[in-house]
């Protein structure tokens, strides 16, 4: 998703960009991906590929999680290192912050306590990743990886299945479907109370696309997010509001809801000059009408 937004995005004409498919190239295979940066030597690498989806995808196959995007880091960090590549963007995850500590998510609370059981393959590959862009800056100043950490992301290209996908999109085929086949409840896993953090894919880019002409002026690590959050049963009434769905919400108290909040501290991206522009609203309603177009 965060791929196909940064090609399609206004800045991507200042840009030679290369961009393999996965038949084209495996991140996977280490000494192709070494092969490939070595050749073309790009001046920057921005590390955007990554196995993702929600509580269910993340519980039914974390090995994979673990494994595989652990592998896609570590081959594409050190395939641009060892190629000489000095700028390299690096995408985490706020699912790399602890269960337990306080919201806002501040930069200086990783790895301070337990990951989110529910996701905690995906936040060590992402920890590693990070980790490593860190080593290879200490050990020489010359080599500029860092690492933006963005919250919760939903736009165009998104995938839309409830069993692989994240909460909007997921939400977005859930109530198009029941207002196509006119049912009259949809379910809600938890009480819908627990909080998270969206942002449009599209002010990412915007983001990454700033980062990457001024790396230099980015701290280390930096949340990229809205800094402010919302229930999951208000993201369920937004998007029915926008579907024009009118039926009622049911929850499942037995099934896992993850954290209770994951809300980004913004402190460091306020002072690097950048805040996202497309409010929620706007978004859904940009990300349903790519959802029908799709469909």
């Amino acid at each position: 998703m965060v791929g196909r937004n940064l090609l399609s995005h206004a800045s991507a004409k200042d840009w030679d960009i290369l961009y393999p498919s996965s038949k084209q190239l495996d991140l996977m295979d280490g000494p192709a991906v070494a092969a490939y940066i070595s050749k073309h030597k790009p001046d920057i690498v921005v590390h955007a590929a990554g196995r993702v989806g929600g509580i269910k995808a993340n519980m039914a196959d974390p090995v994979a999680f673990l494994d595989q995007n652990l592998m896609l880091g570590r081959n594409v960090i050190l395939g641009a290192r060892n190629a000489g590549v000095k700028h390299l963007l690096n995408l985490g995850s706020t699912c790399i912050y602890p269960h337990d500590v306080p919201n806002p998510l501040k930069e200086e609370m990783i790895l301070t306590g337990q990951l989110e059981p529910t996701n905690e393959g995906y936040a060590l590959a992402k920890l590693v990743a990070l980790r490593l862009c860190m080593y290879i800056r200490q050990e020489d100043p010359s080599f500029v990886y860092k690492t933006l950490i963005p919250c919760n992301l939903y736009g165009m290209y998104d995938k839309f299945d409830p069993n692989g996908s994240h909460l909007i999109p997921a939400i977005i085929r859930k109530v198009y479907e029941a207002e196509k086949a006119g049912h009259d409840t949809i379910e809600i896993w938890g009480d819908g109370t627990a909080r998270r953090e969206f942002m449009y894919a599209g002010d990412l880019v915007d983001a990454i696309y700033k980062a990457a002409n001024s790396i230099e002026t980015i701290p280390d690590l930096m949340n990229v997010g809205v800094g402010s959050d919302h229930s999951v049963n208000d993201y369920y009434a937004a998007v029915a509001g926008i579907v024009g769905w009118n039926g009622t919400f049911v929850h499942d108290l037995s099934k896992p809801v993850g954290m209770k909040q994951k809300l980004c501290d913004t402190g460091r991206q306020t002072a690097w000059g950048w805040q996202p522009e497309t409010s929620l609203a706007v978004g859904i309603s940009k990300t349903y009408k790519h959802f029908l177009e799709m469909t």
